[in-house]
């Protein structure tokens, strides 16, 4: 049985279909990139894992449990498995990064503070923030954030990690050292990963599998070899526009 399924899943807003019809799997300890045109229904994918959303018909699937149709308790069970890093980081401007980092810890956990304070401490080792304990999100580089932000993610030891556009905004030298730190996570504690992202080179990078999304389908779900030498008509044609040709 895969980790999560997504079974032909259909999301409306306003009588618009954003998802339609859109079916892929994974498996635990896998790392998946999703990529595909802009307004696709990448992030609103994301979103139906933790039911931030729900299907207008079709259904999410977490280690056997429908996601929409579970109860509140299974649904926590669900959301305290899985860590997600925002697109802009989220840190709270007026808390250090060990205390956005702990954050988690304090709302939905009744450990000590010493249990906390050790936990915080290998989170932040793990995506290699150590130094920057201390420091305001002001005071740190974009980069910086995003990995206190993924920091935050799996404080709960989440074995799954949902990642919305991780290297926006980074310059190239920083986007390869967060695909880098998503890739470790994977390796040392087998998370399994979804990972939204614009940066094609990235995704062929990282990925185990790569899902290209178009009109709110599935159209493509291979390795990253395979993705690059796809005869299918629509990754042709994304690889061509990521490369600036046309087709």
């Amino acid at each position: 049985m895969s980790l999560i399924a997504f079974e032909n899943v259909v999301k409306k807003f306003n009588g618009f279909p954003v998802l339609d019809g859109l079916s892929f799997s994974m498996e635990k300890g896998e790392v998946m990139a999703l990529v595909g045109p802009s307004g696709t229904g990448k992030s609103v994918t994301l979103k139906h894992l933790v039911r931030l959303l729900t299907p207008t018909s079709g259904r999410v699937v977490v280690d056997g449990v429908d996601v929409a149709s579970c109860s509140d308790r299974e649904l926590e069970k669900i959301r305290s498995r899985v860590g997600y890093l925002f697109q802009g980081g989220a840190l709270l401007a007026w808390m250090t990064v060990a205390e956005n980092v702990a954050l988690p810890l304090r709302e939905c956990t009744n450990l000590s503070q010493h249990e906390i304070d050790e936990k915080v401490a290998a989170a932040l080792a793990a995506v290699e923030l150590t130094a920057a304990a201390e420091k305001y999100p002001a005071e740190i580089s974009g980069g910086m954030q995003k990995r206190a932000g993924l920091a935050r993610a799996i404080v709960r030891e989440s074995d799954i990690v949902l990642y919305d556009e991780p290297t926006s905004g980074l310059d190239p030298v920083t986007s390869v050292t967060i695909n880098t730190l998503i890739r470790k996570l994977n390796r040392t504690l087998g998370i399994t990963s979804l990972v939204v992202t614009h940066d094609l080179s990235g995704a062929l990078a990282i990925a185990d599998r790569i899902l290209l999304i178009k009109n709110g389908k599935a159209v493509e779900c291979s390795t990253p070899a395979e993705f690059v030498k796809s005869t299918n008509p629509d990754a042709r044609e994304f690889l061509a526009a990521m490369k600036g040709e046309t087709i």
